[in-house]
This record gives C-alpha cells, sequence and structure tokens, in this order.
C-alpha cells in the first residue's frame, strides 16, 4: 500500500514538472510572438495575422515546442525603411540560435541587450547601416560559431573581450571604422579559420599572439593602418590558405618562416614598407596562386626558387628597388597568365624562357633597365621577315595570344618585330630602337597600339646600318610595286564584277561604296569572295538564327575553318541606330582579346554587305541550351559553375583590365554563347560603350528585358554597376535554369515565403549536388548573384570583387 502511494506521489510530480515545462514552453511561445509583432519588421506583409503562427512567418524556424531557434531574413526587402536593432526585444528568445538579417538596411547601433542571446551560435549583422561601438555584453554570448558585423559603419577599438568567445571559427569586422590596435587577446581564439578585420583604420603592429591561431584558414587584415614586421609567428599557421596584409604600412622583411605554409593559395603584401629581399622559401608555396608583393621597397634579385609556384597565375612585383636579371626560372610557371614586374631595377635582355608561358596574357617589365640587342628569331614560316625580330623567339609565338606587353623606358636596342604590331596594347616607347615599322602600315584590329619611340642610329652604327638600309629600301620599293600591281589585278577584277552585278540587277553603279574588309591575314576581296561562295550567297539554308540585329551564318572557308557569320540585311543597314551598333561591335572586338570573350576574326563594312565573321559556336546561346531538355541535362553543375566563373572573368576584364573601363550593357543569355566543350564566351557587343571618368556618361536605354539593372528606370547613368545587375541575372537563371524572374519578384514581394537553397536549383539535374566541393561552388555562385541584383547599385560588388571570389574558392 505505501509502495503504491509513493509510486502515484512520484508520477504526480512528473506530470507536474511536464506541466510547468509546456505551461512555459506555450508561455515563452506567446512572448516570442508577441516581440516578434511589436518589432514591426513583418509590417510589409501587414496586415499581419496574429492568429497565424508566428513560427509560419517568413524567415522563422521554430523548435517542437513553438519557440524560435532561428531568425533569417538575409539580404530581404522585408523590414521596413529605417529599422533599426534596438526596436528589437531580444530578451524574448532564450532558445535563438541563429540570428542572420544581413543586408536588411538596418540602421543605429548594436544594442548591449544582444547579449541575453545566451544559446546563440551564428550572428550575421552584414552589411547594413549600423554605427556606434561593439557592446561588451557580446562577449557573453559564448557559444557563438560565427561573428560577422562586416559593412557597416562601426567605430571604436575591438574590445580586447571579444577572447571570451572562444568558441568562435569565424570572425568578420571587414569595411567598418575600428581603430587603434589589434588586441593581444586574439590569440586565445585558437579555434579560429576565417578572421577578416580588413577596411578599417587599425594601427599598431600585428600581434606576435596570432601565431596561436594554427587552426586558421583565412586571415585579411588589409586595407588598415597597421605597422611593425610581419611577426615570424605566423610560420605557424599551417593551414592558412589566404593572407592578406595589403595597404598598411607594414615594414622589415618578409619572414623566412613564411615558407612552412605549404597550403597558401593567395598572398597579398602589397602598397606596404616591406624593405628587404624576397625569401627563397617562398619557392616552397607550391599550392600558391597570386602573388602580389607590388609596391613595397623590396631590394636584391628575384630568388630563382619561385620557378617552383607551378600554380601560380598572378606575379606582381612592379613598383619596387628589386635588380639583377629576370630570373629565367619564371619561365616554369605554365599556369601564369599576370606579370607585372614594372618600375623596378631588373637589367639584362629579356629571357627566352618566358616563351614558355602560353596562358600568359599580360607582360609589364616597363620602366626598367633592360638593355642589349636580344637574340633574333630565324624559325617560323608565318612571318616572313624574321630578321627583323629582336625578342626570344619563343616570346615571339606568344604574340598572337597575349593581350598586352610593356616594354617602356628601358634600355632596349635593335629592330622591333613587326608581329609586336599585333598586340592588342603595346607599350614601347622610350626605348632605343633604330628601326620603326613602317607607320602607313595598316595593323588593323590592334587597338591601343601607342608610339614606338625608336631612336636613329647613332654614328658609331651608321657605316654597319648602310648595307642593312640598302637592302630595306631595296626591299621596301619591291613590295609598294608587289601591292600597286595587286591593287592594279584586285581593282580590274572589282569594276568587272561590278558591271557584271550591275547587268544583272538593273541597279545603278554606285563608286561611292567601298569595301573596308579586314579579315585575318586574306586580301580582303579574296576573303570575301571565300565567304560568299561558302553561304551561297547568304542563302537561307546557312542561316542558323538572329541576333539582335541581323541574320547569323554558319559558313565553312576552303581552309576548313568553321566560322560564324553575322550578316546586316539591307534594310536594317539603313537604320542609323543599328548601323552604329553594328560598327561599334566592330570597334569594341577590336581592341579587347579575352579567352572568354567571342573572338572577332574579321568584317566587311561594304555598304551593301556588311557582316562580321566570328568563330563558331557549336552549341548556340546559353539561353536555348537551358530551355533544351536534353541539352539542360549535359549542361551539368559542374559545367553550370564554370559557365557563371567565365562571364564574371569576362566582365572583370572590361571592367578592370582595359585602358578605359567597356561597359556591354546586353549581358543575357542569348548573349552567352556556348562551344562544343560547352565553355561560355560573352558576345554581341552593339550596346557596349567605354567608360570616360570625366563624363556624365548619361546615355539611352539599351539591354535586354529582364536583365536591365532597375536604376535605369529613374537615371540613364550607365555605370559597371548596370552590367553587375546583369550578370546576376544570367547566373541565378544558369542555376534555376530558368529565367529568374519570380524569384527576384518573391525577394521583394509583400508575402514571400523562406527561400532555400533548394528553391533555386534547376528540377531537371540531381539535387543536392552528389559532389559536396561542387554544392559549394553553387552556394558561392548563388550567394554572388543575390548581391549582384541588389536593388542599390551601392551594394552590389564589382566584378574584379566576384572574379576574385571565384578565382581564390579553395582559400574558402
Amino acid at each position: 500500500m505505501s509502495s503504491s502511494l509513493v509510486s502515484s506521489s512520484a508520477l504526480l510530480a512528473l506530470l507536474c514538472v511536464a506541466a510547468q515545462v509546456v505551461f512555459a514552453s506555450a508561455s515563452t511561445s506567446s512572448m516570442e510572438a508577441e516581440a516578434l509583432f511589436s518589432s514591426g519588421w513583418w509590417e510589409k506583409r501587414t496586415p499581419v495575422d496574429i492568429s497565424t503562427s508566428h513560427c509560419d512567418w517568413y524567415g522563422i524556424t521554430c523548435n517542437e515546442a513553438k519557440s524560435v531557434t532561428a531568425i533569417n531574413l538575409s539580404y530581404t526587402s522585408l523590414l521596413p525603411s529605417g529599422a533599426e536593432l534596438g526596436n528589437f526585444n531580444f530578451s524574448c528568445f532564450p532558445n535563438l540560435t541563429v540570428l542572420d538579417i544581413s543586408g536588411c538596411g538596418i540602421r543605429g547601433s548594436i544594442p548591449n541587450q544582444i547579449g541575453m542571446l545566451s544559446e546563440l551560435d551564428q550572428l550575421s549583422l552584414r552589411s547594413n547601416y549600423l554605427s556606434g561601438n561593439l557592446p561588451l555584453s557580446l562577449a557573453n554570448l559564448t557559444r557563438l560559431t560565427w561573428l560577422d558585423v562586416g559593412e557597416n559603419h562601426i567605430r571604436g577599438s575591438i574590445p580586447a573581450e571579444i577572447a571570451n568567445l572562444r568558441n568562435l571559427l569565424s570572425l568578420d569586422l571587414g569595411f567598418n571604422n575600428f581603430s587603434g590596435p589589434i588586441p593581444l587577446s586574439i590569440g586565445n581564439l585558437t579555434g579560429l579559420n576565417y578572421v577578416d578585420l580588413s577596411h578599417n583604420q587599425l594601427t599598431g603592429p600585428i600581434p606576435l599572439s596570432i601565431g596561436n591561431l594554427t587552426e586558421l584558414v583565412h586571415m585579411d587584415f588589409s586595407h588598415n593602418h597597421l605597422t611593425g614586421p610581419v611577426p615570424s609567428s605566423i610560420g605557424q599557421l599551417t593551414d592558412l590558405t589566404r593572407l592578406h596584409l595589403g595597404s598598411n604600412y607594414i615594414d622589415g622583411s618578409i619572414p623566412p618562416s613564411i615558407g612552412k605554409l605549404r597550403n597558401l593559395n593567395s598572398i597579398d603584401m602589397s602598397a606596404n614598407l616591406l624593405n628587404h629581399v624576397i625569401p627563397p622559401t617562398i619557392g616552397s608555396l607550391t599550392s600558391l596562386v597570386g602573388l602580389d608583393l607590388s609596391h613595397n621597397y623590396l631590394i636584391g634579385p628575384v630568388p630563382s626558387s619561385i620557378g617552383q609556384l607551378k600554380n601560380l597565375t598572378n606575379l606582381k612585383l612592379g613598383s619596387n628597388l628589386i635588380h639583377g636579371p629576370i630570373p629565367a626560372s619564371i619561365g616554369n610557371l605554365s599556369s601564369l597568365n599576370y606579370l607585372n614586374l614594372s618600375s623596378n631595377r631588373f637589367n639584362a635582355l629579356i629571357p627566352r624562357e618566358l616563351g614558355q608561358l602560353h596562358d600568359l596574357l599580360t607582360i609589364d617589365a616597363s620602366l626598367n633597365h633592360l638593355s642589349g640587342n636580344v637574340p633574333t628569331s630565324s624559325s617560323g614560316t608565318f612571318w616572313k621577315f624574321a630578321e627583323w625580330t629582336r625578342i626570344p623567339p619563343e616570346l615571339v609565338k606568344l604574340c598572337k595570344s597575349l593581350y598586352r606587353l610593356g616594354l617602356s623606358k628601358n634600355k632596349l636596342t635593335g629592330k622591333i618585330a613587326p608581329q609586336l604590331l599585333y598586340i592588342s596594347y603595346l607599350d614601347v616607347s622610350d626605348n632605343k630602337f633604330i628601326v620603326c615599322p613602317n607607320p602607313s602600315i595598316d595593323f588593323s584590329g590592334n587597338g591601343f597600339v601607342v608610339p614606338l619611340g625608336c631612336s636613329h642610329a647613332s654614328k658609331e652604327n651608321k657605316k654597319g646600318n648602310n648595307k642593312r638600309n640598302k637592302l630595306l629600301h631595296s626591299f621596301l620599293i619591291f613590295l609598294a610595286i608587289t601591292i600597286l600591281l595587286t591593287f592594279l589585278v584586285l581593282g580590274s577584277i572589282i569594276i568587272f564584277r561590278h558591271k557584271a552585278t550591275s547587268n544583272q540587277s538593273g541597279e545603278a553603279k554606285d563608286t561611292r561604296n567601298g569595301d573596308i574588309c579586314s579579315i585575318w591575314n586574306y586580301d580582303g576581296r579574296v576573303a570575301y569572295e571565300d565567304i560568299i561562295k561558302a553561304t551561297n550567297n547568304f542563302d537561307v539554308r546557312y542561316c542558323v538564327g538572329t541576333g539582335g540585329y541581323g541574320s547569323v551564318y554558319k559558313a565553312e572557308l576552303p581552309s576548313g575553318k568553321v566560322v560564324a557569320l553575322k550578316r546586316l540585311h539591307r534594310l536594317e543597314a539603313a537604320e542609323p541606330t543599328i548601323d552604329k551598333s553594328f560598327k561599334n561591335e566592330v570597334k569594341v572586338l577590336s581592341n579587347i582579346r579575352h579567352r572568354n570573350i567571342v573572338k572577332l576574326y574579321g568584317h566587311c563594312l561594304h555598304n551593301r554587305c556588311m557582316f562580321l565573321i566570328y568563330e563558331y559556336m557549336e552549341r548556340g546561346s546559353l539561353f536555348c541550351v537551358l530551355r533544351d531538355d536534353v541539352q539542360a541535362l549535359e549542361l551539368d553543375w559542374g559545367k553550370r559553375v564554370n559557365i557563371v566563373k567565365s562571364i564574371a572573368h569576362a566582365l572583370c576584364y572590361m571592367h578592370h583590365d582595359c585602358t578605359l573601363p567597356i561597359l556591354h550593357r546586353d549581358i543575357s543569355s542569348n548573349n552567352i554563347l556556348l562551344n562544343l566543350k560547352l565553355e561560355a564566351f560573352v558576345a554581341d557587343f552593339g550596346a557596349a560603350r567605354l567608360l570616360h571618368p570625366n563624363s556624365s556618361n548619361q546615355t539611352i536605354l539599351a539591354g535586354t528585358y529582364g536583365y536591365i539593372a532597375p536604376e535605369l528606370a529613374y537615371t540613364m547613368a550607365v555605370t559597371e554597376k548596370c552590367d553587375v545587375y546583369s550578370f546576376g541575372v544570367v547566373a541565378l537563371e544558369t542555376i534555376m535554369g530558368r529565367h529568374p524572374g519570380e524569384f527576384l519578384s518573391s525577394l521583394n514581394s509583400l508575402s514571400g515565403q523562406g527561400i532555400t537553397l533548394s528553391d533555386v536549383l534547376d528540377p531537371c539535374l540531381s539535387r543536392p549536388p552528389p559532389d559536396a566541393a561542387v554544392e559549394q561552388d553553387i552556394v558561392r555562385v548563388v550567394r554572388l548573384a543575390l548581391a549582384c541584383v541588389s536593388s542599390d547599385p551601392k551594394v552590389r560588388p564589382t566584378m574584379d570583387f566576384v572574379s576574385q571570389e571565384f578565382l581564390f574558392a579553395r582559400s574558402r
């Protein structure tokens, strides 16, 4: 009897406790619902139905007891204008583990009350308008693993109490107004794998305690006012993949211990006061993709060990005091596409080993002391007059792939190889070259070719040059006679054919119409005849589609090369705006060269037959491939990510690497073409224009509906951010398999529901992607695309930033 009574009492006690828990849970849930409603953050969904469970509201996640565990409003327009963080009652959310209100336009300061979220694991307030200091109460959030308050206006010092966050894995305070030193206590955050303190006003040295962060993968302290040397303890960060310390006042040497960081992918120590030699241990960093040590006071020769960096694509050593020869070992950097050695004291010859770098796009070795007659080339049949060559023959072979070569302000002598003039941007001025190419030679399509700055022969050389000058004069006379005879023959053929055409068509002669034809190294008329024959005079059977203007034809030339022809019809040619766009495309594409921009092989601007000649893209436009059930399946996740990356790199080149930025103004999936390997190329530059820095850049509206940046609806001032918006739309379209119009509307709708990654994945492919690395790439694409389609152009990233994010993705 007694035992039974005890059991009943125990059961009753348990029931009472359970009832209290249920009551407490119900009370907490009600309190949270009231706090959410009172915040006013959901007023754009008004009238909010208070009878609807708050767990069903946008961005809210609850547990089984209906208590809020996550609030995620990242980059939505849900919050009203002028919403403040202080209006939110944090004390009502005891179970909150995730708070992400990045990119929501929130103003004001971070309230001390935020320290009451004792269960908080992730806090992101990024990209808002927050000001004031970091509250010390943040130190109470000891469960935090992720703290991101980047891209705000927060000032004051970084509190030493931040070291209390012992579980922190990621700390991002970048793009704020923090001042004062980096606290020594940062070394207590031994679990950190990501830290970004960039773009602030931090002073003092990098603390030695940074060496305690042995789990660190990403470290960015760039764009501050940091002083003192790079601490040798940095060699303890053996997991580090990204080390950015650029744009500070760091002095002393690059510590040899840096050679221990075998996983480094990117180093940027540019724009500092480094003043010693580059340590040979840098050759141990075989994972490096980018190395930027420019704008320092580095001295001595470049160590030959630099040739061990086989994965390096960007090497920037410009604006230092480096002397000695350019190391021949640079020729081992087989992945290199950008090399800047300018404004140093390099001497001796240009090493022929540079000719091994077949991916190289830019060489800048201007403002040095390079001298001497560089070896000649007697090989190769393409250039008939190889005796003119005064650069290494291996380097000559690169001239057709290079788009930029700077050798100005050196002491180079000898003669200039004519093939140099086929580089898009060439500057060899202020040297001691003896012979200039004939200025009457038409090197069409070369764009920004600057004066060559050739000098006359010295008295000592005159005697030795007389014989060569006579040979040259004889050759020029022979060449002039040959050209004259050729023109006479061609002129006769043209007149004969023109008369025949006139007799057949009954049209009157028009001697004002001249052929302006520039097609590879062919004679214009011969190439024209080949094209007419290859298309059977532009027969409809060879038409493969229509563009923004004109029709596109496929043609196989006698050489076997297949090209695409965009032909402007007679009625279209009579339209001034279309004619202007057509000629604008010739002008722009003739002056740029990038592996992800469609190649313009030639053009014909005859008034009666105008066409452009491009490399042929077998798979057509991205728009069509995405909408074909069979081809869309072939376009797997990896290929889609690579397409987005290729577009980003092409736009980055146009916006940031050209002498004047080039705006495309019509980026759309119709203007992204795919080759047989489903690689992407930006095409259709009819609307493109140069961005002049001292101009208002007012323009008429251009672009394709659904891809045009929203600000162009009320302002006609075109900026690079218009292309950025269009890129974001195309990136989302590539991942979604359809135009993201409805998706973009849902981001700004009054009743948009929560969006997850699965909501933006093309249903025709596997979901989720089978490869974890590819899935991370897709997340990165979507994250960047969402930033690019922000309604505020100031918030959108630059294409340089987007391109770098993809380029250094492995370091994340």
